[in-house]
């Protein structure tokens, strides 16, 4: 039994205890792989870094080949992107319902190097979801692409994220956080620094928002050391991304592709959190094998 097949069936048993149902699209005829058996297949892809379709349907689990079409595969794992968030949220409620503390930073995701970006047509389809340029000033770097914006709990559970061009400042992304958690203490870094934004915080969903000051700022205060050390969970998470789940790394022509590839990456990501909750391990070892 390959390493593939092992954790398929390990990941396709974990779903059904989530859901129930078997097929969430609309479709007129029933598909022989149905969308859990679909969901669980690039699960088990992004959790062996096996991160290109040409490379997956090589070695396919014998219950799967001959089930379902590379082509028809793609298309189908896009329109389950929603489904696949669902899911990862209800994992996210069995690991860690609710925390008092979150912490709040952002990546870049590049679709091109620079020298290309003028003439790449990579997400071009729309202008409202093309990428632009944009500055990363943590790697003292500018590129070209979107921006990651992201939310995770002191363990290094992701409990939400979003996509944005690379130009949209990070203070931004604070509009949908307002609106999903309450009553709780935001760490984030210089980035986020604003006396308006704490405040409307605090006046609407009672976040408190804690940020490094600046050294010239009046009433300068050192950033006390237990939030700079809970920043470092979301920076280890991000670093995770990057080298086990290959996030940067960019094969999708479309915006459709993208946030495809960054759901599915980061639920398996969740996957291999909730494995090793129940199985007593430490949570973000993400190196182990799931069998």
């Amino acid at each position: 039994m390959s390493n593939l097949q092992t954790v398929y069936n390990k990941i396709l048993t974990l779903l059904h205890s989530l859901e129930p149902i078997d097929n969430f699209l609309n479709q007129i005829r029933l598909p022989k792989l149905t969308d859990k058996e679909l969901l669980a297949l690039s699960l088990a892809a992004e959790c062996l870094g096996i991160d290109s379709e040409h490379f997956l349907f090589k070695q396919l689990p014998p219950e799967v080949i001959g089930r379902i079409e590379r082509s028809v595969y793609n298309r189908r794992v896009r329109r389950l992107s929603f489904k696949l968030e669902e899911l990862r949220q209800s994992i996210v409620h069995e690991i860690c319902p609710e925390s008092d503390l979150y912490i709040v930073d952002s990546m870049p995701l590049e679709v091109c190097r620079l020298s290309r970006a003028n003439r790449s047509k990579v997400c071009q389809e729309y202008s409202e979801s093309a990428p632009n340029f944009g500055y990363c000033a943590a790697q003292e770097m500018r590129y070209f692409g979107y921006k990651l914006h992201a939310v995770c709990t002191p363990d290094g559970i992701l409990k939400m994220f979003d996509i944005s061009k690379a130009s949209l400042h990070d203070i931004h992304y604070l509009n949908d956080i307002q609106g999903e958690l309450k009553n709780c203490i935001l760490v984030g870094d210089k980035g986020y620094l604003s006396q308006q934004w704490q405040h409307d915080l605090f006046e609407h969903s009672l976040i408190n928002l804690k940020t490094p000051m600046r050294k010239n700022q009046i009433n300068f205060k050192v950033f006390p050391s237990h939030y700079r050390k809970a920043r470092k969970r979301i920076e280890t998470l991000f670093s995770q991304l990057c080298d086990q789940f290959m996030i940067r790394r960019n094969y999708a022509k479309s915006f459709g592709g993208i946030s495809r590839r960054i759901v599915t990456k980061i639920a398996a990501l969740t996957i291999i959190q909730w494995f090793n909750h129940l199985e007593g391990n430490k949570l973000n070892n993400l190196k182990i094998v799931i069998s």
